[in-house]
């Protein structure tokens, strides 16, 4: 399940997709993709370029397929192959191979792309103009634009998963607690058994082990309005919305809905 600027994205159980909100670059055209095994929705957080972004999916056989904006190469993915992560941001995509070395394409202006280097990569994620990746050892690297301080992460280290937003990187600890370093100065110091954390724009959300869900920061068009959520397994911060996976496999929408991005209310992912 990802949530992106305009459009939210999910996958079923069944390897089929599902996607609703805006589409005006094709990035809800997800409707042939089959064996898909996890989704990214790239997310533009920014004003600029509302209209077009794109939709990432993961087959189960480490190939990958992507859909939408294409204007700066951001959904040339059909060459890849061992790939078991995905990640997409404003005008890049990130694949993370088996071997624990980094796939990129798109806008690489800011270094974002820069990854080849990168080693023992587990997961990881981008935000605007950066890309974040966690290591297997639980520490984190960062490339990209640092004009906030969003690639400040030399010194994390127990960290079980990681989340890029506009301006912001955000880590998850071994012991549940949670790290955020560029925009936002969000105050999460109190915040303990988090098993799982997403940052939008101006917004960030984490799920702790009860299945319930505590979000921070703007909250403009109600994307913090979490509070009622319970059986939660999953999330995901869009740049004004947040989503919300159940453990009966129905899904939760909250935030901006001008493109019906969280209209997901009929939704079953099992």
């Amino acid at each position: 399940m990802a949530a992106g600027r305009r459009h939210s994205v999910a996958c079923r159980d069944d390897g089929t997709a599902l996607a609703i909100g805006n589409n005006g670059a094709g990035e809800c055209d997800v409707d042939t993709w089959t064996d898909v095994v996890a989704v990214a929705a790239g997310n533009v957080h920014t004003a600029r370029n509302t209209g077009r972004s794109h939709s990432v999916g993961l087959h189960d056989d480490g190939t990958v397929v992507a859909s939408g904006w294409h204007g700066d190469g951001q959904t040339d993915v059909a060459a890849w192959r061992g790939v078991v992560d995905v990640a997409a941001g404003w005008r890049t995509t990130l694949g993370v191979r088996r071997d624990g070395t980094v796939l990129a394409t798109g806008r690489g202006r800011e270094g974002q792309l820069d990854v080849g280097a990168w080693r023992g990569i587990v997961a990881a994620s981008c935000g605007d103009w950066h890309s974040v990746g966690l290591r297997d050892d639980g520490s984190v690297v960062a490339t990209g634009s640092n004009r906030r301080g969003q690639c400040d992460v030399e010194g994390w280290r127990d960290v079980v998963a990681i989340s890029a937003g506009y301006l912001t990187t955000v880590g998850l600890r071994s012991d549940g607690t949670v790290l955020v370093t560029g925009y936002g100065g969000w105050d999460v110091a109190g915040w303990r058994d988090g098993v799982a954390v997403a940052v939008g724009s101006y917004h960030l959300l984490a799920l702790f082990d009860d299945g319930t869900v505590r979000a921070v920061g703007d909250d403009t068009f109600g994307q913090c309005d979490v509070a009622g959520w319970a059986g939660v397994v999953a999330i995901d911060a869009g740049s004004t919305h947040s989503l919300g996976l159940l453990d009966d496999g129905s899904v939760v929408g909250a935030g901006r809905n001008d493109d019906r991005q969280c209209d997901v209310g009929d939704w079953r992912l099992r």
